[in-house]
């Protein structure tokens, strides 16, 4: 196999996953698309539905195609636990000048009007609309918060939350915390006991433990995942005393990212 043969070899399976991972934002693309047809927005009003329709869907379903030649490679964004605004900031930015180029040759083989000097409103114009859907995107895609471990040369640091655990399971060791109505489970090297907590609260607490909130319910310890299972498109992390805790699709990109899975 030559080399550009390996290139194309390794980048189309990381393509491919990527879209089915991002659906949602194509989705998304296509419904701001309609909006922006229906309105007449940017001075197109000027034209007919049909054409304002055929103009915005390709613009924005090829701006989230240009992201995905972009994503995988440039802005692996949101990670867990990244900062929202930083990350939002570096993809809009690494996907507005591709994109106003692309924004500009279209419409003026659209509209028939094609002017350099254009390009700055052109590129105002996308800015805007590539900060706005980079921003729905990610609150599609948006992974849970993290919590951290200290530095291996830092000293340990005092975890809040084992403050909370029950006398029963005092001095365990945490795999997860399973939020079930009011309550929170505790899985825990001693067994598991309810306590009455908000999740949030929890997580926040949980501070100074590397893991991560995997699930609308589940917060787990990095180091408790024993394997990972996959089934019919669902990632649930196996942890000890026959656990499974799920991971929601937000959270899967991101936790593969980070070498969890």
């Amino acid at each position: 196999m030559s080399a550009p043969e390996g290139l194309i070899a390794r980048v189309i399976p990381t393509v491919t996953a990527y879209a089915r991972e991002r659906w949602r934002g194509y989705a998304a693309a296509a419904i701001v698309g309609v909006f922006l047809a229906i309105s007449g927005a940017f001075g197109t009003e000027i034209v007919p539905l049909p054409q304002r329709l055929s103009y915005w869907l390709t613009l924005m379903l090829a701006g989230s195609m240009i992201g995905l030649i972009v994503g995988p490679f440039a802005a692996q964004r949101p990670r867990i636990g990244e900062n929202r605004v930083l990350a939002w900031a570096v993809v809009t930015v690494s996907l507005t000048l591709p994109l106003t180029v692309f924004v500009w040759w279209f419409t003026g083989l659209v509209f028939g009007a094609r002017a350099v000097s254009a390009l700055p409103y052109f590129l105002g114009v996308t800015g805007v609309v590539t900060a706005a859907m980079t921003a729905l995107t990610m609150i599609v895609d948006n992974p849970g918060p993290a919590t951290h471990a200290p530095p291996k040369d830092a000293a340990p640091a005092r975890v809040r939350f084992m403050d909370r655990l029950p006398p029963k399971l005092m001095g365990a060791i945490v795999y997860a915390v399973q939020s079930e109505d009011h309550y929170l489970r505790l899985h825990t090297s001693k067994g598991s006991d309810l306590i009455l907590m908000r999740l949030a609260d929890a997580i926040a607490e949980l501070e100074g433990i590397e893991g991560a909130q995997v699930h609308r319910s589940w917060w787990v310890a990095r180091d408790a995942v024993t394997d990972v299972k996959r089934e019919n498109g669902r990632v649930t992390l196996l942890l000890p005393g026959d656990v499974e805790a799920p991971v929601s699709r937000p959270n899967v990109k991101a936790l593969r990212d980070a070498g969890w899975i």
